[in-house]
């Protein structure tokens, strides 16, 4: 049974910086890609990033690129979200989700990020 679990949330100042982690368990083998999406207040879960489990390809919301980072050390099942200059609009529960073979995929439960001053 694959399990995803993240953690690294927290409260943070505008301009601070985060590290989210997802750490995977259970059949990584059939991993796909990973990936980041955050759901604000009233708002609709919106992607934020994501990878392929291989590490070859990543690719970002235009809302994150040049201040987020996704990545996976190759010898981890745990992919993480670098996340810099951070803005009052990023707060959000992050959710880590997993691509599995056969069009499956697992979410984590989330961590709540807050970007306030």
């Amino acid at each position: 049974q694959v399990q995803l679990v993240e953690s690294g949330g927290g409260l943070v100042q505008p301009g601070g910086s985060l590290r989210l982690s997802c750490a995977a368990s259970g059949r990584t083998v059939s991993f796909v890609a990973m990936g980041w999406y955050r759901q604000a207040p009233g708002k609709e879960r919106e992607f934020v990033a994501r990878m392929r489990w291989s590490g070859d390809t990543t690719d970002y919301a235009d809302s994150v690129k040049g201040r987020f980072s996704i990545s996976r050390p190759r010898t981890l099942n745990t992919v993480y979200l670098q996340m810099q200059n951070l803005k009052t609009e990023d707060t959000a529960v992050y959710y880590c989700k997993a691509n599995i073979v056969g069009g499956h995929e697992r979410w984590g439960q989330g961590t709540q990020v807050t970007v306030s001053s």
